[in-house]
């Protein structure tokens, strides 16, 4: 008697995956919105990545600065960002080049800096773009002068954070315990209220007193012109009533 044998039908689950592009220039910016716009412009041959903003900085529960070690800050990854940086290391590593055009400023070129070290790119390679607006013209010159990362001004960029964090976690406690919990103290903004404690202080104190002005129409010749008093004989004369300036009420 003949037998039929059953074929089972296995089914694996598919796994989706990002897509990385091979063989594409990766150009690394900080804002995503900037993105699209720079990649239309560059062409198909490169493709624009975000890096939103800052991916390490100083650990948030430590001082994070070793002031035994010449200052040297302790970087980590930031919180959160592990899928994103996971992310550019493989589009790096697929890419035909790497360009950092991440802002013109000591900020974006400690991002910049930043990106080179987790992606393990040389800093004397020259991979960084810089370009002051958005427009074709702008953001093809800038990738024809590629340059190295400017490490002076990345320095620049970890000297304020450092003084930042220095402050910031060495006086706040101080105001946790003598005013009131909560609040905080910075290299910038605890200068600032001082100066408007300052500005307030002067406008309180402020004594108003009175004072007078005359200001008249001649005319010598033909020629007409305004003129306001001064003084007396050289010596400037303020008017503080009106008996200094002669004036009689009806």
């Amino acid at each position: 008697m003949p037998t039929s044998t059953k074929t089972k039908t296995s089914t694996k689950k598919k796994t989706t995956r990002k897509k990385v592009t091979p063989g594409k220039n990766l150009v690394i910016v900080e804002s995503p919105a900037k993105a699209k716009t720079i990649e239309k412009y560059l062409g198909r041959n490169y493709k624009v990545v975000a890096s939103v903003g800052h991916i390490r900085d100083l650990k948030k529960s430590t001082m994070s600065v070793d002031i035994e070690n010449d200052y040297e800050p302790q970087y980590i990854n930031i919180r959160g960002k592990a899928p994103l940086i996971n992310s550019l290391k493989k589009e790096a590593k697929a890419a035909k080049a790497v360009y950092l055009a991440s802002d013109p400023d000591r900020e974006g070129e400690a991002i910049s800096w930043h990106l080179a070290h987790i992606l393990n790119l040389p800093l004397e390679e020259k991979n960084r773009v810089v370009f002051n607006e958005i427009t074709k013209d702008a953001v093809k010159n800038a990738f024809k002068e590629p340059r190295q990362i400017d490490v002076d001004l990345v320095d620049a960029q970890q000297a304020r954070r450092v003084l930042d964090r220095l402050v910031g976690y060495s006086i706040s406690p101080i105001l946790w315990k003598k005013v009131k919990k909560g609040l905080s103290a910075g290299r910038v903004q605890s200068i600032a209220l001082k100066l408007i404690v300052d500005r307030e202080n002067e406008i309180n104190a402020f004594i108003p007193e009175e004072y007078w002005s005359i200001d008249g129409e001649f005319k010598k010749g033909t020629k007409k012109f305004k003129a306001s008093f001064w003084g007396i004989d050289g010596k400037k004369h303020p008017l503080k009533n009106n008996e200094d300036v002669g004036f009689r009420g009806s």
